[in-house]
């Protein structure tokens, strides 16, 4: 499957996977304002066999084919002062 990746201008490190022939008013109304303007990263095909860093392409193409994208957002912040033994 052909799909585009774009990066959110409002939420670093937040990116945004969608079949390329899909529009932004495809998508749930809170995500559209996050992605626009389109910043597009790349274009990817991705096949079951394609494993990306933080998903494989087996459950990004379930993703895609269920929810009609997939929102890559990143991992939450530790804190510091926690780890101070």
């Amino acid at each position: 499957m052909l799909v585009r990746v774009l990066r959110s201008p409002k939420k670093a490190d937040t990116y945004l996977y969608m079949p390329l022939t899909a529009v932004l008013s495809d998508l749930p109304e809170p995500l559209q304002p996050l992605f626009s303007p389109e910043i597009l990263v790349t274009k990817l095909n991705i096949t079951p066999a394609r494993n990306l860093a933080s998903i494989s392409g087996v459950k990004l193409l379930e993703h895609l084919e269920t929810e009609g994208y997939y929102l890559q957002i990143p991992p939450p912040v530790e804190s510091l002062l926690k780890r101070i033994d």
